[in-house]
């Protein structure tokens, strides 16, 4: 049985996704191999720099993409932008404390778990929807008020609110009629009830 057209469109935007994220990993592993480099000896110190520059550069570029792109599958520590903004450079890196050091290194790996296991979820969500399951897949679209691509279904505008209304009168109606930790009994005396 194939897909429908929406599902089809759905495999393809998590297709996307699974790049985008492939792609930032790559670049952050690239990112680890430079930084690391750089106290090798015989390495060109200038070229590392200017290597180390750029992959900066692609990375912040590429987390604000793949931070729009992946919605709510974005799931990247919040470490991550700061890791890269923090590294000013090699020289500045590599002139810190070891302690300094290793700290960045473990939150450099903090941070490569936490992209893994955002492209994992991506990649089982994609294996799902190839296999015709309905996933649910919030799109930029969606947000902006338009048609999304999920198959979640979703709730019309207005709803949202009405509910948490109903929700909130429910449990103010319980207090005050069970009287829960005294507080039933305030209300009623401030709406001059009792």
């Amino acid at each position: 049985m194939g897909l429908n057209k929406k599902q089809q469109k759905i495999v393809e935007q998590l297709e996307r996704r699974v790049e985008l994220c492939r792609e930032f990993m790559n670049d952050w592993l690239l990112f680890n191999q430079v930084l690391s480099s750089y106290p090798n000896s015989g390495v060109n110190k200038a070229q590392l720099e200017n290597q180390f520059l750029k992959i900066k550069s692609k990375l912040a570029r590429e987390h604000k993409v793949l931070q729009q792109t992946l919605m709510d599958d974005y799931t990247l520590d919040g470490n991550t932008m700061n890791i890269i903004s923090g590294a000013t450079s090699l020289e500045a890196i590599y002139s810190q404390s070891e302690v300094a050091l290793k700290k960045l290194q473990t939150e450099w790996h903090r941070a490569f778990i936490s992209i893994n296991e955002t492209l994992g979820v991506i990649e089982d969500k994609k294996g799902r929807a190839e296999r015709g399951e309905k996933v649910f897949l919030v799109t930029a679209d969606m947000l902006a008020g338009g048609k999304g691509g999920g198959g979640g279904g979703g709730m019309a505008p207005g709803t949202k609110n009405l509910l948490i209304a109903v929700a909130v009168i429910a449990v103010i109606a319980v207090v005050m009629y069970f009287d829960i930790g005294g507080i039933g009994s305030m209300y009623k005396s401030a709406l001059g009830m009792q």
